[in-house]
């Protein structure tokens, strides 16, 4: 397997779905038409690793892992639970969905921040 890169998503600029959106929109590059709810999101990482796609600006290797860092974990998940679950939920759908068609993994979630 290649290496991972890891991007931090500024987590402390999301509030609400729009914001989510926007935050993981610039973080990754999501393409102008990104349609900004979590089927379009998945969509977008499903592509992390085809670079050809521009589905995401920072496109890994393929057989590489793209790994989202979230600091300070536990305060995003108290503050935006339903978004902080989505992300999990919807993160682990993408390497399910690539699974299913052969496909290696793609995405990670790095969460720090709980002690």
């Amino acid at each position: 397997m290649s290496a991972a890169s890891v991007v931090t998503i500024p987590i402390n600029g999301i509030t609400d779905w729009d914001s989510f959106h926007t935050v993981f929109a610039e973080a990754l590059g999501f393409p102008a038409f990104y349609g900004r709810n979590m089927d379009a999101w998945i969509d977008c990482l499903v592509a992390a690793d085809d670079a050809a796609s521009g589905m995401v600006m920072v496109a890994v290797e393929p057989g590489a892992l793209l790994v989202l860092r979230i600091d300070a974990a536990e305060d995003f998940a108290a503050r935006c639970p339903e978004q902080y679950q989505a992300l999990l939920e919807c993160a682990a759908f993408v390497n399910f969905s690539r699974r299913e068609v052969g496909e290696a993994p793609v995405l990670a979630l790095l969460l720090s921040g709980y002690f």
